[in-house]
């Protein structure tokens, strides 16, 4: 297990925001357990990308132990040209490059957790609903995020969709901050 200084960063190059990032970005399906070796081989190769991890505490034999883990299991996204996207293909730890259709609104989808990552938020894995209310948050830390309002056994979840890899992730937030959006 890595030590979570030992980790690739969540973001290459580091920038304040993935819109500061311009050019084209791909989807990338990797081999089991290779979401983080990717990311490394990207950096290495000075390819910009976004790796949306989250933190998980574990106990074994009494002590406490933090890792990072991907948010999106076998997914990393990356931003570059067909040349990116083929030297991609030669690290040999990707099952498929996805192409993104709608960078337009691909990118506003990764904004979304990328903000709610750097704003702290506990992110976690969450199934993806194509049914529920839009809703967007009108005050506090995650102000101006739209996502799929969930209620489940007394909370109140915002649930951040990602259309194109079909998941998602939730953060638990207090219901009196969203608002619906028609």
């Amino acid at each position: 297990m890595l030590k979570t200084a030992d980790n690739p960063p969540i973001i290459y190059p580091a920038v304040e925001s993935l819109e500061d990032i311009s050019g084209r970005w791909w989807v990338a399906h990797t081999k089991a357990r290779n979401e983080k070796a990717f990311a490394w081989n990207l950096q290495r190769m000075s390819i910009p990308y976004f790796l949306p991890m989250r933190e998980k505490l574990t106990l074994r034999r009494g002590k406490k132990y933090r890792s990072l883990l991907p948010l999106f299991s076998g997914y990393v996204f990356f931003n570059g040209d067909e040349e990116e996207r083929y030297k991609s293909l030669t690290t040999n730890r990707l099952s498929q490059v996805i192409e993104v259709v709608d960078q337009a609104g691909f990118l506003d989808e990764l904004s979304q957790i990328q903000q709610a990552l750097a704003r702290k938020a506990q992110l976690d894995p969450h199934p993806y609903l194509k049914t529920g209310k839009r809703c967007r948050v009108i005050t506090g830390a995650l102000a101006g995020m739209e996502g799929i309002l969930l209620r489940k056994r007394k909370q109140t979840r915002l649930v951040l969709q990602v259309e194109i890899l079909g998941q998602a992730a939730a953060v638990e937030i207090d219901g009196d901050l969203l608002e619906p959006i028609n």
